[in-house]
């Protein structure tokens, strides 16, 4: 699955992404609103992860669909 779909269906995908990483509040999700490099950015800020390593866990999450 692309990114664009992701974010096409942002609304659909918030459950998967909030069970994935459960630090991310309601708010949070509806700032990210399916763009990855805001999901990434609080992917960080929540987890305290390095960049390649969000990079990587979205990636993962994604080739999960």
């Amino acid at each position: 699955m692309d990114w664009n779909r992701i974010e096409g269906n942002w609304k659909q995908f918030t459950g998967k992404a909030k069970a994935q990483w459960g630090k991310l509040t309601d708010d949070d999700l509806q700032v990210i609103n399916g763009r990855r490099e805001q999901l990434e950015g609080k992917l960080q800020e929540r987890y305290g992860y390095g960049k390649d390593q969000i990079r990587s866990e979205v990636d993962n999450w994604l080739s999960s669909f």
